[in-house]
């Protein structure tokens, strides 16, 4: 089972976020952990926490608190409804990991970060603007401010499928080229048959948990 799931409601100056925390068994007391900060994407926002579960690590992890292996906590906060997204809450979220860390036993050296569509673009914003607080990043069909991109120096693995139909596949494109471009390390993993759900394949069928940890 898992340890840990929490469903509850992180408060900082009168802003709310709900948020799935998971952890792996028998943890012991000299253990540092690395924690998964995943954030989804805009059909998952408002107050009910269960629309969590339906991707990606939240419904991988809460299924199986080490899935594939993995030892992390992973923390999945949930974005209020529209209008609202997470260039909105990216401080908000930022103190909830900083709690996250603080009171539980990851080494803060490790946090990832991956989301998918909105939340792709939320991790490319999260990432350049505390770009010293990330291990990796994984942002999912989704793109940012590619004029931003020299601040980012920590490993990047980013997915885009070529048929999308949602967001365009060259935002993604020319985040990547930026990153190059200011001697960034980055790998782009493409779909030719996949359209804006690329996630399903990415966090499925390829290596990425296992990476966002290793």
């Amino acid at each position: 089972m898992v340890k840990y799931e929490k469903s509850n409601c992180f408060d900082i100056k009168s802003k709310q976020l709900n948020y799935i925390l998971t952890s792996p068994n028998n943890i012991k007391e000299d253990e540092k952990l690395p924690l998964i900060v995943f954030l989804h994407g805009a059909g998952e926002r408002g107050d009910d926490i269960e629309k969590l579960k339906v991707y990606c690590v939240p419904k991988l992890f809460t299924a199986n608190e080490e899935h594939n292996g993995v030892r992390a906590y992973t923390l999945s906060p949930q974005c209020p409804a529209h209008p609202f997204t997470w260039y909105d809450f990216k401080n908000e979220v930022m103190a909830l990991i900083d709690e996250v860390i603080k009171s539980n036993q990851i080494d803060p050296q490790r946090v990832s970060l991956c989301g998918i569509s909105m939340g792709g673009f939320g991790t490319w914003e999260l990432a350049m603007t505390y770009p010293e607080r990330f291990y990796k990043i994984a942002p999912l069909c989704s793109g940012g401010m590619s004029w931003r991109a020299w601040a980012l120096k920590m490993p990047i693995r980013a997915f885009h499928g070529k048929r999308d139909d949602v967001v365009p596949f060259a935002y993604s494109e020319l985040m990547v080229n930026a990153v190059k471009a200011s001697g960034g390390n980055v790998e782009f993993i493409t779909f030719d048959d996949l359209s804006h759900n690329c996630w399903d394949r990415a966090f499925e069928e390829t290596d990425l948990i296992s990476w966002l940890v290793k």
